[in-house]
């Protein structure tokens, strides 16, 4: 994907993979999301407990400062001033940009990897085909059919909160999004690769599946 880094405002890092420039909070995106729902019934580690996460496959698209792919998992966390937030535990995109704004404006833990995507339309019906891989060695893939773009436009709001990681010192955040999207039900199948970083969701029983065609987001 490519990054629209053109913006005198945009702030600039350095990293592991070399000097990049994202947009200050907060990001206005726009794009698609695919959402399904698993039940973890074995706890992982800490930040990984048995209970309902969500993983997702999100192209943000032309019209956001910064155009990527993502693949997320996340789990509702109760904090005492935010109440229950949305908690990101694991993240690729294939954006550097991307990555080095995450980790330092939110303590959100991107890391990089490739995507492909596929998606077709008849009439109202959509099918979409993600897959990702890690230096060659597969992640996740989904597929996934909907008719999501025929549904009225509603709003949607939230709160994240992440854990402190090495990029803000140790000290926590949390963002706030807000938008609209023409949100529906559709069908979804996922595969985990076992030898995988998403391994451990092989065993998950998914529970239900949503599609938020053409969102629109300010998040931060």
């Amino acid at each position: 994907m490519t990054d629209h880094t053109t913006s005198p405002a945009w702030i600039s890092s350095s990293g592991p993979d070399g000097d990049v420039s994202y947009p200050p909070a907060p990001w206005a995106m726009v794009g698609q999301l695919w959402l399904s729902v698993l039940k973890l019934r074995t706890g992982v580690d800490e930040l990984r407990p048995a209970g309902v996460y969500g993983v997702a496959f999100v192209s943000y698209e032309p019209g956001s400062p910064l155009t990527y792919s993502e693949l997320l998992v996340a789990r509702l966390v109760p904090t005492q001033q935010h109440g229950r937030c949305v908690s990101i535990t694991d993240i690729w995109v294939d954006s550097p940009a991307s990555v080095a704004g995450g980790r330092e404006l939110w303590a959100i833990p991107k890391q990089l990897c490739d995507f492909e995507l596929d998606t077709s339309h008849r009439g109202p019906l959509t099918s979409t085909h993600w897959s990702t891989s890690l230096e060659r060695r597969p992640i996740a893939s989904a597929s996934f059919t909907d008719v999501s773009r025929a549904m009225v436009r509603i709003p949607f709001r939230g709160t994240t909160w992440q854990p402190g990681i090495g990029d803000t010192d140790g000290q926590d955040r949390t963002a706030a999004l807000q938008g609209s999207s023409k949100a529906l039900p559709c069908r979804g199948r996922w595969d985990f690769a076992a030898d995988g970083p998403l391994g451990w969701l092989r065993g998950a029983r998914q529970l239900a599946s949503f599609r938020q065609a053409d969102f629109r987001m300010c998040f931060g």
